[in-house]
């Protein structure tokens, strides 16, 4: 129990901007742009490109990135298992909601169509 609060926290306090190269060069080893990392971002967090960028250049936590998000109300549609995690199980909505973006990120790097990863009908 301890252990999961433990990641939790480490989660909570990592910066966006820490994982965001990250993001870049999964998608983009499998032939996706940067675009379209950007249009999944902005599906589940509602966030433009400026506030995106503004928020690389501040270093903003993902505790900080989810709490002034407006999650796509089609997130909960986002399951399956991430990181050995199965997401509609995760207990911690903030894990969780980061568990939806990698879950995003992974399917438009394996190559998923758009509309399928945006739950479109």
């Amino acid at each position: 129990m301890n252990n999961t609060a433990h990641h939790d926290e480490r989660i909570a306090k990592m910066s966006f901007a820490s994982v965001y190269p990250h993001y870049i060069t999964k998608v983009e080893k499998k032939g996706r742009t940067i675009e379209e990392l950007h249009q999944v971002i902005t599906w589940l967090t509602g966030y433009d490109e400026k506030k995106l960028q503004e928020i690389i250049d501040k270093k903003v936590t993902f505790e900080e990135f989810f709490q002034n998000a407006t999650l796509n109300p089609n997130a909960h549609l986002i399951t399956g298992v991430i990181c050995g995690y199965r997401i509609e199980e995760i207990e911690n909505q903030l894990t969780q909601q980061v568990r939806f973006l990698d879950k995003l990120v992974d399917e438009l790097a394996k190559g998923r169509k758009m509309e399928k990863i945006l739950r479109v009908g």
